[in-house]
């Protein structure tokens, strides 16, 4: 049995350790920028650009994450799980840091980064590490 047809889960990758850590290192980042003191990040360029950093973090990690899994339920699973992570890193700012703090408005950019990300399932695009890993495509599509 090769690696691509080791999971029912993921897409039939010849590299899956590849995107998946590669994905992993992605969420890694999210947890370190979102729990490094405030003065160690960047001084924001305009008003309200953090609010798109994390719409597009969030967006980026899901739209990963319908690359990898090939069907909805993994893939719907991995967004609750990214929902979450965004919630519960905002708690942690609050909790942990003393340069940062709780932001709703900021759990909500990363919710709705991550709902746009799943939507790219019905789109070509769910297929892009596939063509870049050049793994065999499933029968059928």
């Amino acid at each position: 049995m090769s690696a691509a047809s080791a999971s029912p889960w993921l897409r039939p990758f010849r590299r899956p350790w590849l995107w998946i850590g590669l994905w992993l290192v992605m969420i890694a980042a999210v947890v370190f920028a979102s729990l490094t003191a405030a003065s160690n990040l960047p001084p924001p360029a305009f008003d309200g650009i953090d609010k798109l950093e994390h719409f597009l973090g969030y967006f980026v990690l899901a739209a990963w994450a319908v690359n990898l899994f090939a069907r909805r339920r993994p893939q719907a699973l991995a967004g609750v799980a990214l929902i979450a992570l965004g919630v519960g890193l905002e708690l942690a700012q609050a909790a942990l840091t003393d340069s940062r703090q709780a932001d709703s408005a900021d759990a909500l950019a990363n919710a709705l980064g991550v709902l746009a990300g799943l939507m790219l399932a019905a789109t070509p695009l769910a297929q892009l590490l596939m063509r870049l890993d050049g793994g065999r495509r499933p029968s059928g599509e």
